[in-house]
């Protein structure tokens, strides 16, 4: 059991909202909080303009890969942030869930995909704030 709080990022196809929001996660938590990220329905690779967002930021997301929302992956989880595929995600008591209603950024410029991103990045410093109070 470890002693970290844990967090999944849902999206159905796990190659940008939720790879972005894992990546603020990673880097904004110093490793203090474990981070999951997975698709209701992955695609084959990560949206590359979502990467160039990223690291705008100094955020390497390269090696990121969309993998499939497991039931076990979910259970574990202290809390589970879905974006858009709500629906598609098993329910465990004792799991927070909370639904961010967040533009897709599949086939977007970056301008839009910008915006995407630093919405995502205030939802992650509040969430951030909320599991580690100490750290704020």
């Amino acid at each position: 059991m470890s002693d970290r709080p844990s967090v999944m990022f849902v999206c159905v196809h796990n190659a940008g909202r939720s790879q972005m929001a894992a990546g603020y996660m990673t880097h904004l938590s110093n490793g203090q909080v474990e981070v999951r990220s997975a698709g209701s329905a992955p695609a084959d690779q990560i949206n590359h303009v979502a990467v160039e967002a990223m690291a705008e930021e100094g955020i390497d997301i390269t090696a990121a890969k969309p993998k499939i929302l497991t039931p076990d992956a979910v259970q574990a989880s202290d809390a589970v942030i879905t974006m858009g595929c709500g629906d598609a995600c098993p329910y465990f008591p004792g799991v927070r869930y909370e639904d961010w209603e967040l533009e897709d950024p599949a086939g977007k410029d970056l301008d839009t995909v910008r915006r995407v991103r630093d919405d995502i990045r205030g939802r992650v410093e509040a969430l951030l704030a909320e599991l580690l109070p100490a750290q704020a």
